[in-house]
C-alpha cells in the first residue's frame, strides 16, 4: 500500500489557530469537530489511518540552517506563501483513487480544500 499525505491549506494572512476557532459560532465549531471526529473514526476503522496532526502557524516556525558550517536558528518559516499547511493526515491507500476518496471525505468534514500527495517510496536496492 502507498502512503498519502492529505494536507489542509490555511490562509497565511489570517493564520487560523485552535484559539481563533473559538471565535466561530459554537454550533458551527461543534459540527466541524464532530464531522472530523467521524472522519477520523472511519479512517481508523478502515485501516487507512497512519497518523494525523495539526500544525501551529508559520509565525511560530523556526528554520535551522547549518549549510554554512555554523548553526543558525531563524525565527521564520523556510518559505513565505499565501497559504500554508495547517494540518494533515498520513493514510495508507491502495491507489490514488482511494486516497482521493478519503480526501473528498476530509474536505466535506472540514469544508476546506485538501491536497493529496503520495509519499515517495524508498528506491529498490
Amino acid at each position: 500500500m502507498t502512503q498519502y499525505f492529505l494536507t489542509l491549506p490555511h490562509d497565511s494572512a489570517t493564520e487560523p489557530t485552535m484559539a481563533s476557532m473559538q471565535e466561530l459560532d459554537p454550533a458551527e465549531l461543534a459540527a466541524v469537530i464532530a464531522a472530523v471526529d467521524e472522519f477520523n473514526a472511519a479512517l481508523q476503522d478502515s485501516g487507512a489511518w497512519v497518523f494525523a496532526g495539526g500544525l501551529n502557524p508559520p509565525s511560530t516556525a523556526k528554520t535551522v540552517d547549518v549549510t554554512s558550517g555554523e548553526t543558525r536558528v531563524l525565527d521564520e518559516p523556510f518559505v513565505e506563501a499565501p497559504a500554508y499547511v495547517g494540518g494533515f493526515w498520513v493514510i495508507e491507500a491502495a491507489d490514488e483513487a482511494a486516497a482521493i476518496y478519503w480526501a473528498t471525505k476530509a474536505s466535506a468534514a472540514l469544508q476546506s480544500r485538501v491536497e493529496v500527495r503520495a509519499l515517495q517510496e524508498r528506491p529498490a536496492e
